[in-house]
């Protein structure tokens, strides 16, 4: 039965969504293309006519992934009196810590897309610059260092201490590194003092 052009779109679509989601609770190697169609509810036999391989889907789930991602840091932010310190607050929870599949990609696939190619890491650079920029404009104003610093300080030490807490069997330790984290955050801000 053939597909109309909408309908293919749709499942397109559906099918990035849903691989955005599955790669960051397996990573680009833990999944492959069956369980990935399978999961946008497809068969493997339409795969290849939507995109090119593996690769192709695995940049295009992570574009997809790093805008999502964005777009929380931006909708958590307009929607706190302290902008800044709801970010830092929903990234350096226990809730993230959690939720792998809808979580931030840099926390779940960053060291499995240092692996990737080049057209897999484009567009976790291209999110990265758009979280830093984010984090730049909510920074208090520089007190003489260089622009995006203290926002690669910031980003830098969220995602190591998120991916460190999932790595982590013993979950009290997990989240104090969590809190430890969000308070030196805080101080690397510009002296907010530990909550």
């Amino acid at each position: 039965m053939r597909v109309s052009r909408a309908q293919a779109e749709a499942n397109r679509e559906t099918v990035i969504n849903v691989a955005s989601r599955l790669f960051r609770e397996h990573g680009f190697d833990g999944i492959g293309l069956k369980d990935l169609m399978k999961g946008a509810g497809l068969t493997q036999g339409g795969f290849y006519k939507q995109f090119e391989s593996k690769d192709d889907l695995a940049a295009l789930a992570s574009g997809r992934a790093m805008e999502s991602a964005v777009r929380r840091w931006s909708r958590v932010a307009a929607g706190s009196a302290d902008p800044f310190g709801a970010v830092v607050g929903m990234y350096l929870s226990t809730g993230h810590q959690e939720e792998k599949g809808d979580g931030c990609p840099l926390a779940a696939l960053g060291s499995d897309a240092a692996r990737q190619s080049e057209a897999v890491r484009a567009p976790f650079q291209n999110g990265i610059e758009a979280h830093l920029q984010i984090l730049d404009e909510l920074l208090p104003a520089s007190d003489g260092t260089k622009p995006y610093d203290k926002a690669m300080i910031v980003l830098s030490l969220m995602v190591g201490a998120v991916t460190i807490s999932r790595i982590m069997t013993d979950q009290a330790m997990a989240e104090r590194l969590l809190e430890t984290a969000a308070g030196a955050v805080k101080h690397i801000a510009g002296g907010r003092d530990e909550e």
